[in-house]
């Protein structure tokens, strides 16, 4: 994606099946997925990320098309029920990250191939992630990290600065940045998972968040 999460992600499993490779003889790949719905403005991020950790293997997927077709239908779909109405910005945010997931999980299939997540505590707590989009995942490296301690791992790591940097976004839509859609800060929500003090406004947030999204991290339900 271009963000650190994912640079982190992929330092990581480049390192693992650089490790295997070596002692087995046998070549395991870490496959990069780029997946820009149209004209990404930091996909130059993605492919620096992938230069340093010198990825061999990359693919780009552009879901645009996919995505417009989905709602489309859903928009065909309401109007039939009387609703004549777009999509909404929320809605056909889930359809992307749905979408790269259903792209992904193709990939691995066809490749044998394991899909792998880049949510972590931080976002755990506050379920900012899409149900079955980037939720959906093979391993999750990165579940028992905050925010703060996954950028300590990037500088470790060698994720390139331009990376380290930047605003947190899940990128699906202009402008989009983490906490300004939570309204908490990755700092404030690190030091709450770390024990430390913060703020009544920022633990009242982060509670009630986390209870508003208790359904993403439970078991389907049945009956």
């Amino acid at each position: 994606s271009g963000g650190i999460d994912s640079a982190v992600a992929t330092g990581l499993c480049k390192q693992a099946t650089d490790e295997l490779s070596a002692e087995t003889g046998k070549d395991y790949m870490t496959l990069g997925v780029f997946q820009p719905y149209g004209e990404q403005s930091d996909i130059a991020h993605s492919y620096e990320v992938a230069e340093a950790f010198n990825l061999k293997h990359r693919i780009e997927t552009n879901i645009e098309e996919a995505v417009d077709e989905v709602a489309l239908e859903v928009e065909h779909g309401l109007k039939s029920i009387g609703m004549s109405r777009h999509i909404s910005r929320g809605g056909k945010g889930n359809v992307k990250a749905r979408t790269r997931m259903v792209t992904q999980y193709a990939l691995a299939f066809e490749l044998n191939l394991l899909v792998v997540g880049t949510d972590h505590a931080s976002e755990a707590i506050t379920g900012f992630y899409t149900k079955w989009g980037d939720g959906a995942v093979d391993i999750t490296p990165l579940s028992t990290l905050n925010k703060r301690q996954v950028r300590q791992l990037a500088a470790v790591l060698g994720v390139p600065a331009s990376v380290q940097g930047k605003a947190p976004t899940a990128g699906l839509w202009e402008g989009q940045t983490d906490e300004e859609e939570l309204g908490i800060t990755y700092d404030e929500n690190s030091a709450y998972l770390e024990g430390k003090t913060v703020s009544d406004a920022a633990r009242e947030k982060l509670e009630r968040q986390y209870i508003k999204t208790a359904h993403k991290r439970e078991p389907i339900p049945g009956i």
